[in-house]
């Protein structure tokens, strides 16, 4: 006996049906992905850097938007949540329920072992296809490790990793310097594991 495939839904019933539901979810071509809720460490370094951002964009057109934002990559039909979004200058919302945006400047994501694949996979490829994002920014949770791409001139992206502990993160197109301290505040880390033989 076969399954009953699930019911496909348009864009437009995954919105409806998304903004009265109590917890959030993605959508592709037309099937609907629950979003697991996240740990304390990933919660934690994702205030900690919009709080940062926050101070470190004063008075300048860049502002930082949680996780409650959707974003659609309209290339794809991709709608999704990322964990920080850096903007500079007005948002291109998708409709009038402004809940929808289609122009970040900035994504990051905070990996976590259910996520870090797609995140580095085929989220990336989705939001590639972004043309106002300059940056894509893959921050650890388990350790002091920021990767930043940042999109170039030919589309190709290139790498530059941040993990010294009392250095700080920088990103590539927009006047932001944030202490990687700061980013990883209030985070305990697990202990490494011992070498066999070790003490």
């Amino acid at each position: 006996m076969s399954a009953v495939p699930k019911p496909r839904l348009t864009p437009a019933e995954y919105l409806a049906k998304e903004r009265a539901a109590d917890f959030k979810s993605e959508y592709l071509r037309g099937e609907v992905f629950a979003m697991a809720g996240a740990k304390y460490p990933h919660t934690r370094v994702s205030s900690n850097l919009i709080a940062y951002l926050t101070i470190a964009f004063q008075g300048s057109p860049y502002y930082a938007l949680n996780s409650d934002m959707r974003v659609k990559v309209s290339a794809t039909g991709l709608y999704t949540y990322p964990d920080v979004i850096l903007m500079c200058g007005p948002p291109e919302l998708e409709d009038h329920h402004g809940d929808t945006l289609l122009n970040p400047h900035v994504v990051f994501e905070v990996l976590s072992d259910s996520t870090e694949k797609y995140d580095r996979g085929k989220k990336f490829e989705h939001y590639q296809a972004v043309p106002s994002l300059r940056e894509y920014v893959l921050v650890a949770q388990d350790a002091v490790r920021v990767e930043r791409y940042v999109r170039q001139p030919d589309e190709t992206w290139v790498l530059t990793i941040f993990r010294d502990p009392a250095g700080d993160f920088t990103l590539a197109t927009a006047p932001a310097r944030v202490r990687l301290a700061d980013v990883y505040r209030g985070v305990t880390f697990a202990p490494e594991p011992t070498e066999p033989g070790g003490t």
